[in-house]
């Protein structure tokens, strides 16, 4: 079991190193046609440090053990997997893309370097240009599909690896970018050049002087041709058949390792061979929902599951690919990634993650998208009498005086660099210092209440003529230690808090109500805010004593938000 999984990584890897290799030769390709911009001069040139690359000793062992190996190995993989389902859009594409270069491929590649290595031809662009422009343009046509089906199987290879690293979602505009770019100015090159060389072929001593550097051997350069695409056909057609093969052979062994039963919460339960298929490939077979952000890749963590049962006695231990995971997320002892373990006992699974898990709450920038404690501070802010003020107005009225509302509450809080929870009826929930730690956490919630009520000075101010009084609000403000994560179901999944401190924080707001205040703080906020808690402000030093709490807090109370002095300033010296 542990060579089993030694294997396992030393596949991924192979897989992984190949395809790279593949792609940069790709990229250089279309790079190389992009200079036909420009002329087919520089293409020339271009192609010269192209093939010096690629063409040495250690460029053509590099490429063709990567174009041998990459595609066996994506056929193995398929063709060994106990079924298809659950497989999502873009693993089918990619293998659809994948299927259609070889055969697309191969004449090209015998026509070009095939020719110059056994007869010495001369394969410039302008060779392969007349070939594809002029003489053949659907052999054109074909060959340039051929390098958008390849580049698109590449760009989605790309995807699923780069997708999970930590500055995935900062480079993700500039690869897009490359990604579509690249392919339409290789196109414009290839074009560009086609239309040089029609132009070139007009002129007599340019075409004599392209015939004597051709060295083309005449009609025996044609038979070599057809005759070598010929035999990678049948050899692909063979390889094909021996694959299917080998497929049925493997799964009449497999039959004989014996029937394991996997359980799920739900009381489904998937029975199947014996280290045939992982948790998670059981669990597509039967339609059980289960989160693999990687595709099952054993990177992302969040098909991660809790065992139990006789069968986890017989589980080989984590490789270390997968303990490397499980280490980064702080696994207990019995949890395993889905991807990674293949049963072969009986076992009970528990997901631990939703099925709708997004890429954003695997790790990196965001890691406490999936669960952790952290000290943040927490801001809650109500309208005081809005229930009293909306009776006898029309539905419409309301709801846009509500939504100005919170349109000037949520731009607020992002602009004291909090991050909005909820609204609630006519109340608001913010987060702080989730990422920038508790200090920060509670200077930016008190710069927000400031905000908050100079924006609310400006909303009664633009709705005096609709409102029968001012809009007034209660705001609350604690910090300490809280769950993290996101949280929810489907669309309605979001990041957000829960714990002792939010239920405080709530609290605190409801006390503004007892003091007439607008703005209740515990005492830890102001200390934790330091020198930029605003001492300009009247506070009143208070202890209460909050609802379901044991213990009474300390807090400080002010009755009125004062806007910042330098607002202040503006204010006395404006004409």
């Amino acid at each position: 079991m542990a060579a089993r999984a030694r294997y396992e990584e030393i596949y991924s890897r192979t897989k992984l190193a190949s395809g790279l290799i593949l792609f940069t030769f790709l990229a250089t390709h279309l790079i190389n046609h992009t200079l036909g911009i420009v002329s087919l001069q520089a293409m020339d040139a271009g192609s010269g440090l192209f093939k010096f690359v690629w063409r040495s000793w250690p460029g053509t062992l590099l490429l063709y053990a990567a174009a041998i190996t990459h595609p066996l190995l994506a056929l193995f993989n398929w063709l060994r997997r106990g079924h298809y389902r659950g497989i999502p859009w873009q693993g089918w594409a990619q293998l659809a893309l994948g299927l259609c270069v070889p055969p697309l491929v191969v004449d090209h590649v015998i026509g070009t370097r095939g020719l110059h290595e056994a007869m010495g031809v001369n394969d410039s662009y302008a060779y392969v240009l007349i070939v594809q422009f002029v003489q053949e343009p659907l052999i054109g046509l074909r060959q340039n599909i051929l390098i958008l089906i390849a580049w698109g199987h590449g760009c989605i290879g790309i995807y699923y690896w780069l997708r999970l690293k930590n500055l995935s979602e900062r480079i993700w505009p500039f690869l897009f970018g490359l990604a579509l770019l690249l392919p339409m100015l290789a196109t414009m090159g290839y074009l560009s050049a086609g239309r040089a060389v029609l132009l070139a072929m007009q002129q007599p001593e340019w075409l004599e002087a392209f015939r004597s550097s051709l060295n083309w051997p005449g009609p025996v350069a044609n038979d070599f041709g057809m005759r070598n695409v010929d035999y990678a056909y049948q050899g692909m057609i063979g390889l094909l058949a021996a694959a299917l093969l080998g497929r049925m052979l493997a799964a009449l062994l497999r039959r004989r390792r014996g029937i394991v039963t996997v359980s799920y919460p739900d009381g489904r339960k998937f029975r199947g061979l014996a280290g045939n298929l992982t948790v998670l490939e059981a669990s597509r077979a039967i339609g059980y929902p289960h989160a693999s952000v990687c595709g099952g890749q054993g990177r992302c963590s969040t098909c991660r599951v809790r065992l139990s049962g006789a069968g986890t006695a017989d589980l080989p231990p984590p490789d270390a690919a997968e303990q490397k995971v499980l280490d980064r997320i702080k696994a207990p002892p019995g949890v395993r990634l889905a991807c990674q373990v293949r049963p072969y006992g009986d076992l009970a699974v528990l997901p631990l993650l939703p099925a709708g898990v997004q890429t954003r709450m695997v790790y990196g920038a965001n890691s406490y998208a999936q669960g952790s404690e952290r000290r943040i501070a927490i801001l809650f802010a109500d309208l005081r009498g809005f229930t009293k003020l909306s009776e006898g107005k029309l539905p419409y009225d309301v709801v846009f005086v509500l939504n100005q509302y919170f349109k000037a509450m949520g731009e607020a809080v992002d602009s004291a660099g909090g991050k909005l929870d909820k609204f609630i009826g006519d109340g608001v929930m913010a987060l702080f210092g989730i990422d920038e730690g508790p200090d920060e956490g509670c200077r930016r919630a008190l710069d927000a209440a400031r905000r908050m009520a100079e924006a609310l000075a400006q909303l009664n101010d633009a709705l005096k003529m609709d409102l029968d009084q001012k809009l007034r609000i209660g705001i609350g403000i604690h910090c300490g230690p809280a769950i993290v994560g996101e949280m929810g179901h489907g669309s309605a999944m979001h990041l957000t808090a829960v714990g002792d401190a939010v239920n405080t924080a709530s609290r605190l707001e409801s006390a503004t109500k007892d003091f007439a205040a607008e703005l209740v703080i515990s005492a830890e906020v102001a200390e934790r805010a330091g020198s930029s808690a605003p001492a300009d402000m009247e506070w009143q030093r208070e202890t209460v004593a909050l609802r379901g709490k044991s213990e009474s807090i300390e807090v400080l109370v002010a009755r009125r938000i004062l806007p910042a002095p330098a607002a202040r300033d503006m204010t006395a010296t404006a004409p």
